[in-house]
């Protein structure tokens, strides 16, 4: 494989290829250590363990170390929301709110190797929940403040956890939303499910008046006062000792959850914060992701605060309450770097430049963004009209089992040409190649799978309590190599092109749910027998849902039950579950086996043609699919020329 880039980076891709375990030990020599490993790699196959013997802790590299070495009065997090809200905490401050939780966690029973999930939206306290609980050794795991009840139950189960950490409400587009309902609902399932998992649920109280707490709940600040006498004193980590997990969706109902340990992912992020997006101390970086997500937790809370930036969190809607919100909140605080998604940056496209051109910008330097890809229209927008080539935008690639990067333009190294819709160059110490399912390797623009040919550090090693599903889903698919799971090509100079997932997820917005937590949710409405749900492109979102729904015997179609499935949906999933089409039908696409093609099904709602069906069971279910979803959109084309149409189907 070819490549443009010349000089350190190149010199960087070369050492990282010849000796990976020698250039992964010089990379993690510039962080904070306890005690130096004894050996960088061990590999154990399919898992792997990266510093061994190496003792770190990423809270202490957050913040100790910063105050220790006499910087503790530089401003470490700023938290502002769409209210006006303004709260700056310096490195002394916040490790003094740190230490302050991680005594009150210790107080409530959380100790070392403890889940606890934290359910909170982008505020200051998520931001210390998250440090306090790697502090103690405990392991966290964060869920989307958007997450319905079903959804935040499963991930509670699947990580075990002793504690909720929530809020009352959180604030979107001048609401107050409710959280802690949610909360009560999935922490009733959950304990119904595994009986006594949940002992505490945790509550910080914003609204006025604040709601009556009840049962195993405890008030936030209940919770710190009876951390008084106990140490909030970080432990000394083994690099192999997970820091926290994170749910990714897959194509089953059950979410994955991926690990990451306190040593690897440590190294991994800051090197590519570095690397990628040029993170130095002098910045004030803004990852416009929410807490609950890997960008989140990797560049609006570690990276940031381990190189010692000034990191912005923000809760609230990006357009709100002005549509150039965004812009004047980057010139007001003075941001020199954001990262943020292609959806977002497509909303601001909605508006104009006229807003961005309104405020001072002069003092950023680039835009990074992730999550989906940046297609070229979007990239020449912000690019070209509204910073008229003066600051680079440029796109990266990762997922949550990465940790980190694993594609982009090494800014922070030397700026590459940029190729719009391309998410840049395999990155010093990761091997990428294109090939087919049978892992023959492909060549230069050639379209095929992408795979990474051996770990990295900010890899996961498993996935939580299924070490078997991590073998077969990653390593197992095409053998010897970790599967990226998207399809890709890479050209002449090296670039890489991503065309989507080779699976069947959906990516609303830069979040992905799985086609099968989507069926799910259906399911759980008495009515529903079966569900097929795949995406549909969609100009803001990147998609939305399109869910084909069969009847259970007796119920029939009417605009009242597609209303119902729409609030079971938002339900059990939550907002970031936007539901595009829903359409009723007799049957679906099925194999013979009895597997769903939802292929078909995205074929159908795209108007393509299926392609290769000798395997389906009845063809029959692909025109009735097919009439479905053109009745459907007659019936919204008729509403919206003439007014609502005579009950359509769905």
């Amino acid at each position: 494989m070819s490549t443009t880039s010349s000089g350190t980076f190149a010199a960087m891709r070369a050492e990282a290829l010849a000796d990976p375990a020698a250039f992964w030990g010089r990379v993690a020599g510039d962080l904070p250590w306890f005690r130096r490993w004894d050996r960088v790699y061990v590999p154990d196959p399919p898992s792997f363990r990266w510093f061994v013997g190496g003792r770190t802790n990423l809270a202490f590299s957050a913040l100790d170390h910063h105050v220790t070495a006499g910087h503790g009065e530089r401003v470490a997090l700023i938290a502002v929301d769409e209210r006006g809200g303004d709260r700056r905490l310096t490195y002394a401050e916040l490790l003094a709110d740190v230490e302050r939780t991680a005594a009150g966690l210790r107080a409530i029973g959380i100790g070392r190797g403890d889940r606890l999930t934290i359910y909170l939206p982008t505020i200051t306290e998520a931001v210390v929940a998250m440090l306090a609980t790697v502090r103690i050794g405990a392991i966290h795991s964060v869920v989307f403040a958007g997450f319905g009840h079903g959804a935040l139950a499963d991930r509670i189960v699947a990580s075990g956890s002793r504690a909720v950490l929530t809020s009352d409400i959180t604030y979107r587009k001048g609401n107050d939303v409710a959280l802690l309902p949610i909360v009560r609902d999935a922490v009733t399932q959950a304990n119904a499910e595994m009986p006594g998992l949940v002992e505490r649920v945790v509550v910080l109280r914003r609204a006025d008046p604040v709601p009556q707490l009840r049962g195993i709940e405890l008030d936030w600040e209940a919770m710190l006062e009876g951390g008084r006498g106990h140490s909030g004193a970080h432990e000394e980590m083994e690099a192999n000792e997970p820091a926290y997990i994170l749910a990714t969706s897959g194509t089953t109902a059950k979410p994955k959850l991926a690990v990451h340990m306190h040593g690897g992912y440590q190294v991994h992020i800051v090197a590519m914060g570095r690397w990628v997006f040029g993170m130095r101390r002098e910045d004030v970086f803004w990852a416009t992701a929410d807490i609950g997500w890997a960008v989140g937790h990797a560049y609006t809370v570690y990276a940031p605060l381990i190189i010692g930036c000034t990191s912005v969190a923000y809760e609230g809607a990006l357009d709100y309450p002005a549509n150039d919100a965004a812009w004047a909140l980057m010139d007001r605080l003075g941001v020199t770097g954001v990262f943020t998604s292609p959806t977002a940056v497509r909303l601001l496209m909605r508006y104009g430049e006229a807003g961005a051109k309104a405020h001072d910008l002069s003092r950023l330097e680039r835009i990074v963004c992730a999550g989906e890809v940046l297609n070229p229209p979007a990239w020449e927008w912000l690019q070209k009209t509204v910073f008229n080539d003066r600051v680079p935008v440029i796109d990266n690639m990762w997922q949550t089992e990465t940790g980190g990067p694993i594609f982009g333009n090494p800014y922070g190294v030397e700026l590459m040409p940029i190729k719009p819709g391309s998410a840049g160059i395999p990155l010093p110490g990761i091997e990428a190649a294109i090939v087919t399912m049978d892992g023959t390797e492909l060549g230069p623009n050639e379209k095929g799978i992408m795979v990474i040919r051996r770990p990295f550090p900010g890899l996961t090693p498993t996935l939580w309590g299924e070490p078997g599903r991590y073998a077969s889903d990653y390593w197992g698919r095409i053998p010897g190599s970790y599967w990226v799971g998207d399809a890709a090509h890479i050209d002449e100079d090296g670039y890489a092109f991503f065309a989507g997932r080779a699976d069947e997820i959906i990516k609303i917005a830069a979040h992905r749910l799985g086609t099968i937590e989507v069926e799910t949710a259906f399911l759980r409405h008495p009515a529903v027998a079966e569900a097929g749900a795949t995406g549909r492109p969609d100009d803001l979102r990147g998609e939305v849902i399109a869910a084909f729904i069969v009847l259970k015997a007796g119920r029939e179609p009417s605009d009242e039950l597609a209303a119902e499935l729409r609030r079971t949906l938002r339900n059990e999933l939550g907002a970031l579950a936007v539901l595009g089409e829903l359409s009723f039908v007799d049957m679906l696409p099925k194999t013979r086996s009895g597997k769903i093609m939802r292929r078909v099904l995205k074929a159908v709602v795209e108007g393509r043609d299926p392609g290769d069906i000798t395997t389906i069971e009845d063809e029959g279910s692909v025109e009735e699919a097919r009439q479905a979803v053109e009745e459907l959109r007659a019936a919204i084309r008729s509403e919206r020329e003439v007014g609502p149409p005579l009950k359509p189907r769905g």
